[in-house]
């Protein structure tokens, strides 16, 4: 039997439709671009009447009849204006035309780029969170990265700011060279130059990665709220310490987040060392901690480097002595040893007696040594002994005498410091450029942050005692002598600094005893007895051994055990 053809209606049914369903759709375009005002002019209505309806049902009952009043006589005055409805059916068209526009679409997932980029750095983590015998491994090659990685954020350059990443449990998460190896590959695939920030979960296995902004360098040397005994050393970020503290900067005033350093009797890390590059700001610190230290205490400065930088502050009050060269560091310095002792055996014997301190005792006693290492080397050609020798006393009893040393010195010669140096100088600071591992040998821990090639100076890390290491911008407080300081950072230190002493020449002759024998181009610096704050510098061609004249000088310090030493109230140079 013969097949009869289909019907024409039914065979050619198929492109009729489809022809007819674009007709259809491009008279609704069409319709839709003619009709685009009236559609956006009706869209704003509705939520003007909506937004009406919200306001009339949150106004309270009592308040509808004036309200409702104060509507009317609107329209009425509205009414009898010269083109008042004309006008108000304008405004009202305006009104829905804007409410009524089409919003710009909100961005809700990453673009290509941003998805190749995390899919590359999700491929890269594969074989650190993953093993071969593990049945549903979250990381795998070719596997879903939207699982791994819970929350991201990019800059507009197109780079990630911020990261949550889900690991898995068995990953060695405890160990420092593990987790080592997880930032320093975030780093490098995140993007160089920027600093991040990590904070690892052990209990939820997440770690989070966040870039850090820049820590202002608008604040400079002030005077900062704080109290006698605390010290800052610079400002942080705001979630890394409690306190904060009243601030002037280029911006304004604000409550910065400081690093604060207490020392006296009941501090845990009474001494500080900083070690940096050159030119890394190692210098202004010392002179900041000094500009805040002297209105409540007394400075000893030794500069071995020599290079004049804490000039502005010699013969200030306060200031007992800025010392250069070495046999004006080594008096100064045993000096230093015998007043500790001396608080010591004052303290003890008026805590024996039942009576307070003395005041000479209570009096902060500051030791800024900068560049040892260089007087170590110049002592070691001389036969002289090492100056970070005498500082074994104020290092072990400087807390309970009041004595505080801060130590700077620079990486190059961090092998020179002394073991007594190393084992009391509990608070440290890093400044300047510097790779993790100098960072975690100088501070006894790694930062929870990447570090950058270039920083500015005065930038590096803090940790006090077994704290945890803090980011630290130290306040910009140059040598105010020098051509290249700004006005403004000029004016901030010499507002900053004491009054000069009055000089005078001692009424009575000075005796001066040295055990060894001293050039007569070298200079000793001395106290006349008559005042305790006013020191004179002579060369040593100029200094005679006047009998009978003067008191002998206090002894040297005592190696075996006694009553200790005479009382020292004033430095007395032990060599010229």
């Amino acid at each position: 039997m013969a097949r009869r053809p289909l019907p024409r209606i039914l065979s050619s049914g198929s492109a009729q439709i489809a022809r007819s369903r674009e007709i259809a759709r491009s008279a609704a375009d069409s319709a839709t671009d003619v009709l685009h005002p009236l559609i956006t002019v009706s869209r704003g209505l509705r939520k003007l009447a909506a937004t009406a309806r919200a306001k009339w049902a949150a106004t309270p009952k009592e308040r509808r009849g004036p309200t409702l009043l104060l509507v009317a006589a609107c329209v009425l005055v509205v009414a009898l204006m010269p083109y008042g409805p004309l006008l108000a059916l304008v405004a009202l068209m305006g009104a829905a035309a804007w409410k009524g526009r089409e919003r710009p679409v909100v961005k809700t997932g990453p673009d290509e780029a941003e998805i190749a980029r995390l899919k590359g750095l999700y491929e890269a983590l594969v074989p650190y969170f993953s093993v071969p015998d593990d049945p549903s491994p979250l990381f795998a090659h070719g596997g879903d990265w939207s699982g791994a990685f819970a929350e991201y954020a990019f800059d507009e350059d197109g780079r990630l700011t911020r990261l949550r990443i889900a690991y898995p449990p068995y990953f060695t998460d405890g160990e420092p060279a593990a987790r080592a190896r997880i930032e320093q590959l975030l780093h490098a695939k995140s993007g160089r130059g920027r600093e991040y920030l990590f904070d690892w979960d052990e209990e939820g296995n997440r770690l989070v990665m966040s870039v850090l902004p820049a820590l202002p360098t608008t604040i400079a040397a002030q005077r900062f709220v704080t109290v006698p005994g605390e010290t800052v050393l610079g400002f942080t970020d705001a979630d890394a310490v409690q306190r904060t503290v009243p601030v002037v900067s280029a911006d304004g005033t604000e409550d910065a987040p400081a690093v604060v350093w207490r020392t006296g009797p009941r501090s845990t890390e009474p001494h500080l060392l900083a070690v940096g590059q050159p030119g890394s700001g190692t210098t202004s610190l010392l002179r900041s901690i000094a500009l805040q230290a002297l209105p409540h205490g007394d400075v000893l400065i030794v500069d071995g480097g020599g290079t004049g930088e804490y000039a502005c502050l010699t013969g200030r009050d306060g200031v007992l002595a800025v010392e250069c060269g070495l046999s004006g560091a080594l008096a100064t310095l045993e000096w230093a040893a015998h007043e500790t002792e001396r608080r010591l055996i004052a303290a003890n014997r008026a805590r024996q007696a039942g009576l307070p301190a003395p005041e000479d005792t209570r009096r902060p006693l500051w030791i800024l040594l900068d560049r040892p290492g260089v007087l170590g080397d110049l002592a070691a050609a001389d036969g002289r002994p090492d100056p970070q020798e005498l500082l074994q006393v104020p290092l072990r009893h400087g807390r309970a005498a009041q004595v505080t040393v801060v130590v700077a010195e620079q990486f190059d010669s961090v092998d020179t410091l002394s073991e007594a140096v190393r084992t009391h100088t509990r608070a440290r600071i890093v400044l300047g450029p510097a790779s993790p591992e100098q960072i975690a040998s100088a501070l006894g821990a790694r930062p929870h942050t990447t570090p950058t090639p270039e920083v500015p100076a005065g930038r590096g890390y803090a940790r006090l005692g077994t704290g945890p290491v803090l980011r630290l911008q130290v306040p910009a407080t140059p040598d105010p002598y020098d051509d290249a300081t700004s006005e403004a950072h000029r004016q901030a230190v010499l507002e900053l600094l004491p009054e000069r002493r009055a000089t005078s020449a001692p009424a009575t002759p000075v005796l001066v005893k040295t055990p060894a024998a001293v050039a007569a181009s070298d200079t000793v610096t001395f106290s006349a007895a008559a005042s305790a704050s006013d020191t004179v510098t002579l060369s040593a061609a100029a200094v005679e051994a006047v009998p009978g004249s003067a008191p002998d000088p206090a002894p040297a310090p005592r190696t075996e055990a006694g009553p200790g030493p005479a009382p020292f109230h004033t430095p007395v140079p032990a060599e010229g």
